[in-house]
């Protein structure tokens, strides 16, 4: 199971405590790879890009208006977090019910 987010992020340590043997990917390092992150468009749509992010409140218009993946692959913090990979299932946030699915909750 891969955890991707930022490990400066509560959300996703909270994630990373409850998810025994998970493995981190910290999106700033080492982004997402292009056919996940494809996938997790598809799966989640503009739910994928925090809308609520200091980041995203830096943006300006222009930038806003960028297809999501293209503004993802400029600002990999802006994705919501975390998104965890289990095998070919795809989860977004911490969620209560993204806990239950896990088993974590």
């Amino acid at each position: 199971m891969r955890v991707y987010g930022l490990k400066t992020c509560d959300t996703c340590r909270k994630a990373m405590k409850a998810l025994e043997g998970a493995e981190l990917v910290d999106v700033r390092k080492d982004p997402v790879p292009g056919g996940l992150l494809e996938k997790a468009q598809a799966q989640f749509g503009e739910a994928l890009v925090n809308r609520r992010s200091t980041t995203w409140r830096g943006l300006d218009e222009a930038e806003r208006a960028r297809p999501p993946l293209d503004l993802l692959a400029d600002h990999p913090s802006l994705m919501k977090r975390p998104l965890i990979e289990d095998g070919e299932e795809l989860y977004l946030g911490w969620t209560p019910e993204v806990q239950r699915a896990l088993g974590a909750g």
